[in-house]
């Protein structure tokens, strides 16, 4: 059954322009004066660098300690297991106050641009701030246990009293930490749940826009899942899909590679597990049509709605339009970092309908800013070395396929049209051959 798709008259209406200009830019305005005063956290953080520079020479001192006493035979056993505790602790905090340091920043004050760095953690790629507590949590519940556990071996030379409340108080950090991660789940799934019955949310805050419904989950508040096999729908997975504005409904296990020459059934296994989706990296579709390009796009999009990921769905035109209609209310900035909330952006059928110079520059800086921010999933019906005939100038193309495809994986789509198999034959041996 074809796909069908939204024609220009389906997008939403533009939101009313607001009845003060002046007033709405005054709010604009103050927004963004509040929201620049996160950059006075910076000096915090530093100050967290300082300390764990305090950290380093307590570590090395205590080592150099350790060493000296072991070659003169000052110490037995259970010194140097308590020395090594030390040690341990001292890293551990160390550990610690790496996490707070660069998922804090990460979270609470500006983007920290790893994007294809080979060391960059895996934890920072989905960072936010409930996933921050209960690593923080779980950090200190280690802290308390290796504390716990020098008390226990030199347990001759330390109080009852303290071995009391020292084990009482790590109860309390264990019973604390569990409370933290039972209550984060609900929490998400609130959050989710509610955000994904706000419907669409446009730069400007003020109604419906675009060509497409925005809604669901926060980017930064799910969990991209990397396991192998089906995706556990998180919740408000529902309200996720509809409000991504799919044209219809797909998913992967239905696709029918049969008629294809390619791709590798473990190439759509892979980016089925929405490992791009966490590296903030593209997917680009590429084949004739009829070939499946779009059912796979929106079974990626219901895929990462799923996982509790924010999904738009539009094809090229639409996406230039609605670009052109932010440019002309002078709210293109606001319009691309509104769209930062989407974990994913599907773009479709570029190519059917060529874009004029302003479409074309205007889907350029689409591309560009999301260029290692987050994920684009593209298809076309012409290979990259025609897209030039789309953008009418090769600059442009050039340009805009240099900055999609450095983090993607391009998929070729080849066979024939599944809307029209069988009527090579109906042409030749006559309407009996459908019926054959």
């Amino acid at each position: 059954m074809p796909v069908s798709r939204h024609g220009p008259s389906s997008s939403p209406p533009m939101p009313p322009a607001p009845s003060s200009p002046s007033a709405a830019s005054h709010m604009t305005t103050l927004g963004y004066a509040l929201f620049a005063t996160r950059w006075l956290q910076a000096p915090l953080y530093f100050g967290l660098v300082a300390a764990q520079g305090v950290y380093v020479y307590k570590f090395f001192n205590e080592l150099w300690k350790l060493v000296g006493h072991v070659l003169s035979g000052q110490v037995d056993e259970t010194h140097v297991m308590l020395a090594v505790l030390k040690l341990v602790d001292v890293v551990m905090i160390a550990n610690l106050l790496i996490m707070v340091i660069v998922g804090g920043y990460e979270t609470f004050v500006s983007r920290i641009g790893l994007q294809g760095h080979r060391d960059q953690p895996e934890w920072l790629s989905h960072v936010n701030s409930n996933v921050l507590k209960v690593k923080l949590a779980t950090a200190i519940v280690g802290i308390s246990s290796v504390h716990l556990l020098q008390m226990f071996v030199d347990v001759h030379h330390t109080p009852e009293h303290d071995l009391l409340w020292g084990t009482v108080i790590h109860m309390a950090f264990i019973v604390s930490a569990l409370i933290l991660a039972y209550m984060s789940g609900p929490m998400a799934a609130h959050e989710h749940g509610a955000k994904g019955d706000l419907g669409d949310v446009p730069a400007d805050g003020s109604g419906a826009g675009g060509p497409a419904r925005g809604g669901g989950a926060d980017t930064a508040a799910a969990l991209v899942p990397r396991q192998a096999g089906p995706v556990r729908a998180a919740a408000g997975a529902e309200a996720r899909i509809e409000a991504a504005g799919f044209p219809a409904r797909k998913e992967l296990e239905a696709f029918d590679a049969a008629h294809l020459r390619a791709p590798d059934p473990l190439v759509l296994d892979r980016l089925g597990r929405l490992d791009f989706v966490a590296r903030r990296e593209n997917v680009v579709f590429l084949g004739g049509p009829g070939t499946g390009k779009t059912h796979l796009a929106v079974a990626l999009g219901v895929r990462a709605c799923e996982a509790g990921q924010r999904v738009l769905f539009a094809t090229a035109p639409e996406w230039g339009a609605r670009l052109r209609r932010a440019k002309a209310a002078d709210r293109l900035a606001d319009e691309l970092a509104a769209l930062d909330a989407y974990a994913l952006l599907v773009v479709d059928e570029l190519g059917y309908v060529p874009f004029d110079a302003e479409a074309a520059n205007l889907f350029f800086q689409l591309v560009a800013h999301r260029y290692e921010r987050a994920s684009l999933v593209v298809t076309s019906d012409r290979p990259f070395g025609r897209w030039a005939e789309v953008f009418g100038d090769a600059g442009t193309a050039s340009a805009t396929v240099d900055r999609l495809v450095h983090h993607a994986e391009v998929v070729a789509l080849e066979g024939e049209s599944y809307r029209t198999r069988g009527l090579t034959g109906a042409a030749s041996g006559g309407w009996a051959a459908l019926d054959a």
